[in-house]
């Protein structure tokens, strides 16, 4: 696989520099400061790359091109900006960037409770707290009716958590959950995030799942004339949040989506992180079932409190947590052998570890929630450990 590493652009704290030295081969980035549904200008792209490249690096795979509220509701401008999405594929392309990755999740981008919650040895991760999160939903936020959609068990405990949080607690929780895109300066007031939950009155399900076709089928040729593979992360968490639907949330909602538009230019990001945070998502089977359709990994493993969907769970260490990630590394090994023996220039699938938890020097930097410098390093290691002796020739899979 090609190791890659996120960076967030110059406002970073982890410098393209240190991803080098943590054993990155390339630049995972996005041209965050330009509004989402404008199309990206060929200066920008340039300028970041030389940006990445002054640090020693290549800017390979591009996380993400955003796709706005207009485009998955099928309201607005969202014409013009799929017009504005596929011109950014033409411009990344007369770059020389092949890969694309983005996300169809409505309103929130991956949502945690807590950013930076204390494991047992000290270390800082990221954490879900489904409690936390209904009384935010039902006394925070107060969108209306969202009892209704937890258990009564689980409604009477956001009540008494409710009950004796502080004020500090309810302002972190509000803006933890409302953050918008990583490295975005996006982000929602309790008054904006409301008014983004109506703009989704009448979309259920079925309509997010078709607009998402929709949406594919008008930029799946456009990457498919200009040479890019684009490749959708799954939903995070992988269930609905706030009433609203979730369309990428299991093996067979990505067999839908590849089935609907079947082309080798419309793939997965295979996210073991997002898709491991429900127990019935069996990931070195979605990586050896999908395989010829992965064309970019995020490798992180997460701890649940609980086998049930939904469920409370923490980013765990690389290796550790629920997901087998040995089998997922050999599943994308013997995928890239066998694209090598095809003679596909894109034999070499672009992974990055992601997220990582804040350890050592990590704790007082003060780098974006869920990529420290260290913790990513270490992750990243691990990661290349496994590879390494699983392409050794006693395994054969070289």
């Amino acid at each position: 696989m090609k190791h890659t590493w996120r960076w967030f652009g110059p406002i970073d704290k982890v410098s393209v520099r240190d991803a080098a030295q943590a054993g990155a081969e390339g630049i995972v980035s996005a041209l965050h400061h330009v509004p989402t549904g404008t199309a990206w200008t060929t200066d920008e792209i340039g300028k970041r790359q030389n940006e990445i490249k002054a640090g020693g690096l290549s800017w390979d795979v591009v996380e993400s091109i955003p796709v706005s509220e207009d485009i998955k509701t099928q309201t607005g401008q969202w014409r013009s900006h799929i017009a504005n999405w596929q011109e950014s594929l033409r411009r990344l392309s007369a770059c020389g960037i092949r890969t694309v990755c983005y996300n169809f999740m409505p309103v929130l981008d991956w949502t945690r409770t807590d950013l930076r919650w204390e494991t047992r040895h000290g270390a800082k991760a990221m954490r879900f707290d489904l409690g936390d999160f209904a009384a935010f939903d039902i006394h925070i936020l107060k969108r209306p009716d969202a009892a209704l959609d937890y258990p009564e068990g689980l409604v009477e405990d956001a009540a008494k958590r409710f009950a004796t949080m502080t004020n500090t607690k309810i302002v972190a929780l509000g803006r933890n959950i409302g953050a918008g895109l990583p490295g975005s300066s996006d982000g929602y007031s309790l008054e904006q995030l409301l008014e983004k939950l109506r703009c989704y009155q009448g979309t259920d399900r079925a309509r997010l799942q078709q607009n998402f076709v929709d949406f594919l089928s008008e930029v799946t040729p456009v990457a498919e004339e200009v040479g890019i593979n684009i490749c959708a992360h799954g939903d995070d968490p992988p269930w609905p949040l706030l009433g609203l639907p979730r369309i990428l949330s299991t093996e067979a909602d990505y067999a839908h989506m590849l089935s609907q538009v079947n082309s080798r230019a419309n793939g997965v990001t295979l996210c073991t992180g997002s898709l491991g945070a429900r127990a019935d998502n069996d990931l070195p089977f979605i990586a050896r079932h999908f395989a010829e359709r992965i064309h970019f990994v995020h490798l992180r493993n997460v701890t649940r409190d609980t086998d049930t969907v939904p469920c409370s769970f923490f980013e765990d260490e690389h290796l550790e947590g629920g997901t087998d990630m040995v089998a997922v590394i050999a599943a994308l090994l013997i995928e890239e052998k066998r694209r090598r023996e095809e003679g596909r220039e894109d034999h070499r699938i672009a992974m990055r570890p992601d997220h990582g938890q804040e350890i050592l020097d990590d704790l007082t930097r003060g780098a974006q929630p869920g990529y420290p410098a260290i913790g990513r390093l270490k992750g990243l290691a691990e990661l290349r450990g496994i590879e390494r002796v699983l392409l050794h020739d006693h395994f054969g899979l070289a």
